[in-house]
């Protein structure tokens, strides 16, 4: 989604505008039904995703951002809080706002992408008692691949229910993902 960043690179997200945002939802639009209508879920998944592409209207990248995050985690059957960085306490610098965001969550692990460890720094996690692991897909029994990597492929083509299931029996062996007791 072609995003403009008002103050460049410091450029918080909630400032953060969409490009031509007629342009970006139908090239959206055109984009998911590419790849994902043809997709045994694609019907109910299409309907789910109506108010995403509608607040692409608001020309915020942020609020696109949260309506997706949202409706995706509604089909799963998520009831937890959505939180925005700016709600939570932080200092700046990479690792240690990282580590400050991980903290106010209640963060018992940090899942970082792999090019990422190399900057990261996980002194300001470890004096939180926070883990930093590298992110890897869970290729068993939810995709088969890399390029399947993604929450959309999952819904469409094996439906909100199996997707649930599959991660709440993937969070059961990997402790670290399981809220704290």
């Amino acid at each position: 989604m072609p995003t403009h960043l008002p103050n460049g690179r410091p450029t918080l997200i909630r400032d953060a505008r969409i490009d031509d945002p007629a342009l970006a939802c139908r090239r959206t639009a055109g984009m998911l039904r590419q790849h994902y209508g043809s997709s045994p879920h694609w019907p109910a998944l299409a309907q789910a995703l109506g108010p995403v592409l509608d607040v692409f209207t608001a020309g915020r990248t942020a609020t696109v951002a949260e309506i997706s995050t949202r409706v995706l985690m509604d089909l799963l059957g998520w009831k937890g809080q959505i939180l925005t960085s700016s709600q939570l306490p932080s200092r700046p610098g990479r690792s240690v706002r990282l580590a400050d965001l991980s903290a106010a969550t209640g963060a018992r692990a940090y899942l970082c992408r792999t090019g990422d460890m190399t900057y990261l720094d996980p002194a300001p996690f470890a004096a939180r008692n926070i883990a930093v692991a590298p992110f890897r897909p869970p290729l068993i029994n939810i995709c088969s691949s890399g390029s399947q990597l993604s929450a959309l492929w999952a819904l469409a083509a094996l439906g909100p229910d199996a997707v649930a299931d599959r991660l709440q029996a993937l969070a059961a062996v990997h402790t670290v993902l399981m809220p704290a007791a």
